[in-house]
Order: C-alpha cells, then sequence, then structure tokens
C-alpha cells in the first residue's frame, strides 16, 4: 500500500488528523461542539487516531465497527468525556486485507473509490432550516456577517439535540454505539485498486473547482498534493471571499487528503496480528 498525503494547515495546527497504520490509512475531521467541552477538537481527534493506527497494527484483520467502538470509549476514557458534552470527529478508514480494500466512514468526510463516493449524507440530509438559511444569504451575497454568525450558532444547537440519536446523524464522540452505525464497504483490489480519503473542506472546494482527476491524483507526491490545497484556499480567499459561488460555513475549512494505492498481499501477511 502506498500512501500521499497533505494537510492544510499542518497537522499540528488543524482539527483533521491522518494517521498511517501498516496496512491501512485513518482520516479524522474534528469539530467542537457548541457547548463549553473538556478539550479542543483536535486534542479528541488526535487521540482516537492514535489508537486507531495502533489498533490495527495490533490486529489488522479486526473489525472496523467493533475497533472504532473500542476507541471511542478508550479516548471518552482517556480524556473524561461525557456524550452531549464533548468534542467529536468524523472517522475515514481505508484498509487493505490480503485481495480486498475494506472502507469505514462515520461523519461527513468522503472516500472515493473508481466506480463510486462513499458519502455519509445523514447530517445533510436533517435539512435543517438555519443551514438552508445561512447558504441562501452566502449565495445572495450578504457574506460572513453577523446574522450569518447567529444562523450557525442556532444550527449547532439543532444538530445537537439530534446528534447519535435515532432520526439524527451518528459521529465519534464519547458513546460508542455510534460505531454501530459507521457505514462500510468491501471490494476486491481489483476493483478498487486506489482510493482518495478527503475532509470536507479539502473534497467541496475540490469537487467545486473541477480538480477531481482521482485516477491521476492518486499517482500524485506529497508536494503536488499540498500545492492542491493550497490553490484551494487561495481561490476561496481571493476568487470567493463570501462564499456566494461555493456557500460554506467559513471562509477556511482545514484540509486534508491521503491518496491511496493498493497491493494485494499475501493471505499469511494480511492475517498476521504482530504486524
Amino acid at each position: 500500500m502506498h500512501v500521499a498525503t497533505a494537510q492544510l494547515p499542518a497537522i499540528h495546527d488543524s482539527d483533521d488528523k491522518i494517521f498511517t497504520a501498516g496496512h491501512a490509512v485513518v482520516v479524522l475531521d474534528g469539530a467542537s461542539a457548541f457547548l463549553p467541552v473538556p478539550v479542543p477538537a483536535s486534542v479528541y481527534a488526535d487521540h482516537l487516531g492514535s489508537y486507531l493506527r495502533d489498533a490495527l497494527n495490533a490486529a489488522p484483520d479486526a473489525d472496523l465497527r467493533r475497533l472504532l467502538a473500542d476507541g471511542i470509549e478508550h479516548t471518552a476514557r482517556q480524556l473524561d468525556l461525557t456524550p452531549g458534552r464533548s468534542p467529536s470527529s468524523t472517522v475515514a478508514i481505508a484498509r487493505e486485507l490480503d485481495k480486498r480494500v475494506e472502507f469505514l466512514l462515520l461523519g461527513d468526510s468522503v472516500i472515493v473509490l473508481p466506480e463510486e463516493v462513499l458519502t455519509d449524507a445523514r447530517m445533510d440530509d436533517l435539512d435543517l432550516e438555519p443551514r438552508r438559511r445561512y447558504r441562501e444569504r452566502l449565495a445572495a451575497g450578504h457574506g460572513y456577517d453577523s446574522e450569518h454568525t447567529a444562523l450557525l450558532r442556532e444550527l449547532q444547537e439543532q444538530q445537537a439535540a439530534r446528534r447519535n440519536q435515532p432520526g439524527g446523524y451518528w459521529i465519534a464522540e464519547a458513546d460508542p454505539v455510534a460505531a454501530e452505525h459507521a457505514l462500510v464497504a468491501s471490494h476486491p483490489v481489483s476493483t478498487a485498486p486506489w482510493a482518495v480519503l478527503l475532509t470536507d473542506g479539502a473534497y467541496t472546494t475540490m469537487d467545486h473547482l473541477g480538480l477531481d482527476d482521482w485516477p491521476h491524483l492518486v499517482h500524485s507526491d506529497t508536494g503536488k498534493l499540498a500545492d492542491m490545497l493550497h490553490h484551494c484556499e487561495a481561490w476561496e480567499a481571493h476568487g470567493d471571499p463570501d462564499a456566494g459561488e461555493l456557500p460554506r460555513a467559513k471562509r477556511h475549512d482545514d484540509k486534508s487528503l491521503a491518496a491511496v494505492r493498493f497491493t494485494a498481499l499475501p493471505a499469511c501477511i494480511a492475517g498476521s496480528s504482530d504486524q
């Protein structure tokens, strides 16, 4: 498995985190809760991502949902977190096992494959009024004014009431039950020889600008991927600073991506638990 990554800002200044295990990659996008929380979203994502990386190295063939549940429980215990009053994070995992690749997605990050785009649209599907209103106002040219800030505050309150609830949406936070609702997929390496894992801050702008030549992108090195993210941020700053063309909650969201090319592994390696 070959992995090239890029982040903007750098990992230590970002709520996005990328971790690479022996035969897997994990991408997280931390989000702060509306209510005061005991630790920043970046700390939560870093702890959860570190656990997932180490667990994938220790047990490469572990059930991904079970592994995520254990990671959420461990992180909540280590950071003394309480459901509903904690930071949260999306989770995207790509793992290679023998001649198959497996994927897990929880939250609004994206996994692009040769024949499909894996997304978790449950938060957007709530279609909450404050989200519709702030997007309409941005498209009408109002920009990031005080009314926009008020709408985001209202939106966060409504989302918090629906977080990790039936009929709402599911995200990694402090309740391990959320992992049971993660989306999973499995494909032969022959039909999914590569994948691109992106946080929404990267995917949304790249998709809008037509920077979606994914088969070419997976052969790019880290420098070229970083240049692409800088190009996206420059366009946000100078081409669409008030988000009239591409309505978005804030002018610049953290941007991260991991471009992965898979290689089939011998069964004796893929099944080993001591990598």
